[in-house]
């Protein structure tokens, strides 16, 4: 029913296969595991435009908490009306509860194609074919290894085949994408404005924050390739969301504080001014007062006032 779908990334991954083999020999896991890895680049690049709309999602989520929550204590025994007036509420503010999602959502169906390309490229015979990718580069593929690890391996295969190298790098893999994982959700919700519980967007990564330790269970079983991907995109996320909140800190969050004070104090030392208000002081100040204080006064005359007697011309009695 997917076959669509994984002939898309199967296409995608050989293209840029073949732009590596330029590169590196076609046969190496450096190959495989670049354009995998490009891949992955490639996609957080088309998907920046969503992560930024996840942005400004929470947001607008933010500001209308304050509303939502009265909207919940005037209906809390009348859960369908309460349900009616908080999604009137995010329509008529254009605001959409979903829209935080969309990355992972976008996400989820490449993960799902490349797991099952790289699986039937691992099971597939000699001379068999799987989907876009030839039978000669799928022999290529499962020869493919870094340190001794197979691009299609997977932690329980290389266990049950006893090969040690394989288990030690499928085993890292695992450890460093579960860790990711973790660290990715975490630091999602911790910068998240967004205070509502029942939000839809905020209870989705509540649990991801409880499947991240399980996805290490699962992660055994994923080839190479797919741990590669995750590992990737994980830190693609880390990257982008200290850079994305750093520079745009979350309304009335400590960061924007802090940022808005920094911003303050900057101007103030640009404008010859001490936070606190007080001019400073330059060097050139003591010379410039001493030099107005060795230029000699002006004079001025005024004029003297005549006695009467000489005002009139009458003489003095």
């Amino acid at each position: 029913m997917l076959d669509w779908l994984y002939q898309i990334v199967a296409q995608l991954v050989v293209w840029i296969h073949s732009g590596l083999s330029l590169v590196f020999p076609k046969d190496s896991g450096w190959a495989w595991g670049g354009a995998i890895i490009l891949l992955t680049v490639l996609l957080r690049l088309v998907m920046v435009p969503l992560f930024v709309k996840q942005i400004h999602a929470s947001r607008k989520m933010q500001e209308l908490n304050p509303k939502v929550q009265a909207l919940r204590k005037k209906y809390k025994n009348d859960k369908q009306r309460m349900n009616q007036e908080v999604m009137k509420l995010y329509q008529e503010n254009g605001a959409n509860p979903i829209a935080g999602c969309l990355p992972l959502l976008v996400q989820l169906p490449v993960f799902i194609g490349l797991f099952q390309v790289l699986k039937r490229v691992s099971d597939a015979k000699e001379g068999q074919g799987v989907f876009a990718v030839t039978p000669d580069l799928v022999q290529s593929a499962q020869r493919a290894n870094i340190f001794g690890a197979h691009i299609p391996d997977t932690f329980l295969n290389a266990w049950s085949d006893k090969a040690w190298s394989a288990i030690v790098i499928t085993g890292i893999a695992v450890i460093i994408s579960s860790c990711t994982t973790f660290f990715t959700v975490r630091a999602s919700m911790k910068r998240q404005p967004v205070t509502d519980d029942q939000n839809p967007m905020m209870q989705a990564q509540k649990m991801m924050v409880f499947l991240a330790p399980l996805f290490g269970l699962f992660g055994i079983g994923f080839p190479l390739g797919v741990l590669m991907y995750w590992v990737t995109s994980n830190s693609w996320t880390l990257v982008q969301q200290h850079y994305i909140f750093s520079k745009y800190p979350p309304p009335g969050s400590e960061a924007e504080k802090e940022k808005l004070a920094a911003e303050a104090k900057k101007a103030a030392a640009k404008n010859g001014k001490s936070p606190g208000g007080k001019a400073k002081l330059t060097k050139d100040a003591e010379p410039v007062e001493a030099a107005e204080a060795d230029k000699p006064k002006a004079a001025r005359n005024q004029p003297t006032r005549k006695p009467r007697s000489k005002r009139t011309g009458t003489q003095k009695r």
